[in-house]
């Protein structure tokens, strides 16, 4: 099963900052075993159309699972939500409610995030907030669940898909 971990971040994708959150995230996935080769990192500007591109991108390199970092907050540059809404077919909000309640119950303002989950055809995207401790405390409630949830992706129930 192939993984992709996308940064969203202005600053990182110019080279004026390290992107600290995307290679954790990369290595929590790998560490924990949910797929079979190395997962990959792309990082890109906080535009809308630049991340619709690379989800697009991820999901035609055979990505299963798309998790996103950054991008889910208040600011106007924050559109990762957004540019996810616009390549998913179905929502699956418990996943993005899960990781917003185990938030509030560390720091009032974890419930900001803005972030969505949602399935393109059998690639399940998830945002992530940006910060690496969020990251991690994200990582950390989906863990338990992604690989039942991957598993029904690719089950298609004796059923022909059209």
């Amino acid at each position: 099963m192939d993984a992709f971990v996308i940064t969203v971040s202005t600053s990182a994708a110019a080279g004026e900052a390290e992107d600290v959150s995307g290679p954790k995230l990369a290595q929590l996935v790998d560490n924990a075993g949910l797929v079979g080769g190395q997962v990959e990192t792309a990082t890109v500007a906080d535009n809308q159309g630049a991340i619709v591109t690379a989800l697009h991108d991820a999901i035609s390199s055979g990505a299963k699972l798309v998790l996103t970092t950054g991008g889910t907050g208040f600011s106007t540059d924050d559109v990762t939500p957004e540019a996810t809404r616009e390549v998913i077919e179905r929502e699956a909000p418990g996943l993005a409610e899960a990781i917003r309640a185990d938030a509030a119950k560390r720091i009032t303002t974890g419930i900001l995030t803005r972030g969505i989950a949602g399935i393109a055809g059998s690639t399940l995207i998830i945002n992530l907030p940006g910060s690496p401790n969020a990251v991690e405390e994200s990582f950390a409630v989906l863990a338990p669940v992604l690989p039942h949830a991957l598993a029904q992706l690719g089950d298609t129930g004796g059923r022909d898909r059209h």
